[in-house]
């Protein structure tokens, strides 16, 4: 059922607009400029075309099969379009109109939810921002167009997933999915869990939440995605304010947060505090494998964003231990100036050539489980930085251990990074953040042993 959402051979705008600025032209104008390659249909009886295409009074006048509806007419109109769906046989459909529940019209809601029951149509809404698939070129929103990638993104808040995905695009993040669910009247977060457990093009899910209206479907599915790959989530409305604005948000009751938090920990779900961090974790396990074991190599030319490194993993549970005598041995080659110690600190002999070689000596043998690499450039000569990080890209896929970067330095590092990025190897602007990326690769780890 779930690919006539996310992989449709056609689409109906019901409500498109010729009228720039509207809901109805935007999405649409995103859906043809997004370069999906299947039939677009712009349904609105005042107009016989919309951006060079002809343009239908009802869906009903449509003669070819709708696989998908995108719905955006006024609240009141909506249960009639959604009728007429049914009737056109199109069993999929996103209802962008607000209107509903969130301003406490239940009944209209409930009357929208009564009438795809009767007719076998699933919605995805109301009150909601749309769906993406980057893989098929499907852009049914009027949100951003974030490119393609392994992670999904599911959130019951539609503005807020219109901003995160204007920040991945920015962070140049890709994503495979995004579904943005809003009231949640029929589909909801555990239905969307469930398809992309199984979505071959999905290695991580993402996902903020506000309330759940079955909490038992809801860790069912959670357990169901987290057997399979690893499914971060944020929870919003854990205060007392919060969980009010939840409330006039999208008509969700916030739920306690001691509840949700143990949900969170029995079906291994991690749990992000932000977007930012979110999508720190996100990247470190769609790109790198879970770590075997909780001992951490740090590699630095500087001892003070090292210490702090340091004091965040162990923190974190995961361990910075003294390497062993044959590391040791590999490490004789660094002049007396070097830390051999863990953290091992390069120091001014920081050069790619002693990176790459320090590299290598520290897992010559199975004793660590993973690398962090922190650098901090001269500032005249930001060129070794990047020259390092190509050399260190090259080692850290010959070496097969989870390795994340922490290149300082904002703009003086900004080559060295795209060659990090173009090799998939996440790096985070401060050890912190490093830091909370490598205890994620140990904490799904830990929740896949259950």
């Amino acid at each position: 059922m779930f690919s006539k959402f996310f992989e449709p051979e056609s689409v109906a705008i019901i409500g498109a607009s010729s009228k720039p600025l509207k809901v109805g032209h935007e999405l649409l104008k995103n859906i043809i400029d997004g370069g999906f390659s299947g039939k677009i249909y712009p349904v609105n009886p005042a107009a016989e075309e919309i951006l060079g295409l002809k343009c239908y009074p009802s869906i009903l006048d449509i003669k070819e099969l709708v696989d998908l509806a995108v719905v955006v007419v006024p609240a009141q109109a909506v249960p009639n379009a959604v009728k007429q769906c049914g009737e056109k046989g199109t069993k999929a459909v996103v209802i962008i109109s607000a209107g509903f529940s969130e301003i406490g019209n239940k009944s209209l809601e409930e009357e929208v939810a009564k009438v795809a029951k009767q007719y076998g149509v699933r919605i995805i809404g109301p009150n909601c921002t749309g769906i993406i698939n980057t893989h098929k070129n499907l852009y049914a929103t009027m949100e951003s167009r974030a490119g393609k990638g392994d992670i999904a993104f599911v959130t019951q808040s539609g503005a807020l997933g219109g901003a995160v995905l204007a920040w991945a695009i920015e962070k140049r993040i890709g994503l495979s999915k995004f579904a943005s669910y809003g009231n949640g009247c029929d589909v909801d977060e555990s239905d969307l869990l469930n398809y992309l457990a199984e979505d071959p093009q999905t290695k991580v899910i993402t996902l903020y939440i506000e309330g759940v209206k079955n909490g038992r479907k809801f860790f069912e599915a959670a357990k169901n995605v987290t057997k399979k790959k690893p499914l971060i989530a944020i929870k919003g409305g854990l205060s007392t304010a919060g969980a009010r604005s939840v409330a006039s948000h999208t008509g969700s009751l916030a739920g306690n947060e001691a509840v949700y938090r143990t949900v969170f920990k029995q079906a291994g779900v991690i749990e992000a505090d932000g977007i930012e961090e979110m999508f720190d974790m996100a990247r470190a396990l769609a790109y790198l494998e879970p770590m075997k074991g909780n001992k951490v190599a740090i590699l630095t030319n500087s001892g003070g964003p090292a210490v702090l490194a340091t004091d965040a993993l162990e923190k974190l549970g995961l361990r910075v231990p003294e390497p062993t005598e044959r590391i040791l041995k590999e490490l004789e080659f660094l002049p007396p100036i070097c830390s051999r110690k863990n953290p091992f600190d390069l120091t001014a002999e920081g050069s790619p050539e002693n990176y790459v070689r320090a590299f290598q000596a520290i897992f010559s043998d199975d004793y660590y489980d993973a690398g962090l690499i922190i650098d901090v450039p001269i500032a005249w000569d930001a060129r070794g930085a990047t020259e390092a990080a190509r050399l260190l890209s090259e080692a850290i896929k010959k070496v097969g251990k989870p390795t994340v970067a922490c290149w300082m330095s904002g703009h003086l590092v900004k080559d060295a990074i795209t060659v990090f990025e173009e090799n998939k190897i996440p790096n985070y602007e401060t050890p912190k953040r490093a830091a909370r990326s490598l205890w994620a690769l140990w904490s799904f780890k830990k929740e896949v042993k259950r």
